[in-house]
C-alpha cells in the first residue's frame, strides 16, 4: 500500500500556466503580443514636419517683430516731426482751429484792420497749457477782452521755468469754436518758434491779433458770440540735422 501512495504536492510548488486559445490568437491584434518600433522612414517623416513647423513659426515671428519695429519708428517719427507738420497742415486746411495762412498778415494790415462799428461785441477767452514731461508755468495774463470785427488787441501769456535747468519750448495753439479760424489774424504771435527759459527764468509773451471783418459777412458766424483762443507748450530741442522738434515722452 505505501508504495502505490503519493502524497499531494504542496499549493506553493504548484505551477499553472495559462493556455491561449488558438482562436483567441487569430483574431487579437499582432500589437497585442509585441510592439512594433517606427521605421527609418517614419522617422524622417516626424523630423521633416517638426522642422517645417518650427520654420513656419519663425517666419510668422520675424514678420511680427519686423512690423513692431516699423510701427516704433514711424511713432518716433512723427513725434519728432509733430510740429512742423502740424504747423504746415493747419496753416493750409484751418484744422484744428488754426487760423490759416490766407488771414496772416502778408500784405498791408491797415486794409483789414478796419472796426465794424456796427457790429456786435466779441467776447475773446484764451487758455494756456502745458505737456506733461514740460516744467514750465504757463497761463493767460487776462481772462477775456471784448473787440469789434476788424478791431487790434492786445494779450499776454506768462510763462515761468520751474526746473534747475535752462528749456526750450515750442507752442501750438488752436482757436474754438473750429470755424472761426479763418477768420481770426494774427499779427504777432510766439507759436511754433523757439522759447528758451533759464533756469528760474519768467517771461511775458504778447498775442497781437484781430478778427478779419469778413466775419460779419458769413451767415455762419451769426450765432457765435465768444472765440477761445489756447495755446499749449512742449518740450523741445535740437536734433543732429539742427532742427527743432518736440521731445516725445516716452524719450524725456
Amino acid at each position: 500500500m505505501r508504495a502505490l501512495f503519493r502524497p499531494p504536492s504542496p499549493l506553493w510548488k504548484t505551477r499553472v500556466y495559462p493556455q491561449i486559445s488558438p482562436s483567441f490568437k487569430a483574431k487579437a491584434s499582432p500589437r497585442f503580443f509585441t510592439q512594433s518600433l517606427p521605421k527609418p522612414q517614419q522617422y524622417a517623416r516626424q523630423h521633416e514636419g517638426l522642422n517645417s513647423i518650427r520654420a513656419q513659426s519663425s517666419r510668422r515671428n520675424q514678420t511680427t517683430l519686423y512690423y513692431g519695429i516699423s510701427t516704433i519708428i514711424a511713432t518716433v517719427a512723427l513725434a519728432y516731426g509733430s510740429v512742423p507738420l502740424y504747423k504746415m497742415i493747419c496753416q493750409q486746411t484751418g484744422w484744428s482751429g488754426q487760423p490759416v495762412k490766407a488771414h496772416d498778415i502778408d500784405g498791408d494790415p491797415a486794409e483789414r484792420m478796419i472796426p465794424v462799428a456796427d457790429h456786435r461785441r466779441l467776447r475773446i477767452t484764451f487758455n494756456g497749457s502745458v505737456s506733461d514731461i514740460l516744467p514750465w508755468k504757463f497761463t493767460p495774463q487776462q481772462r477775456e477782452v471784448r473787440v469789434l470785427p476788424g478791431e487790434t488787441a492786445l494779450a499776454f501769456y506768462t510763462a515761468t521755468n520751474k526746473s534747475e535747468g535752462d528749456i526750450i519750448g515750442v507752442a501750438t495753439y488752436s482757436v474754438t469754436p473750429a470755424q472761426v479760424a479763418p477768420y481770426f489774424s494774427k499779427i504777432q504771435c510766439f507759436c511754433f518758434e523757439e522759447q528758451r527759459l533759464n533756469a528760474g527764468e519768467t517771461v511775458d509773451m504778447p498775442v497781437f491779433f484781430f478778427i478779419d471783418p469778413e466775419f460779419t459777412k458769413d451767415p455762419n458766424m451769426r450765432g457765435i458770440d465768444t472765440i477761445t483762443l489756447s495755446y499749449t507748450f512742449f518740450k523741445a530741442r535740437y536734433d543732429k540735422n539742427g532742427v527743432l522738434t518736440t521731445i516725445p515722452m516716452a524719450m524725456a
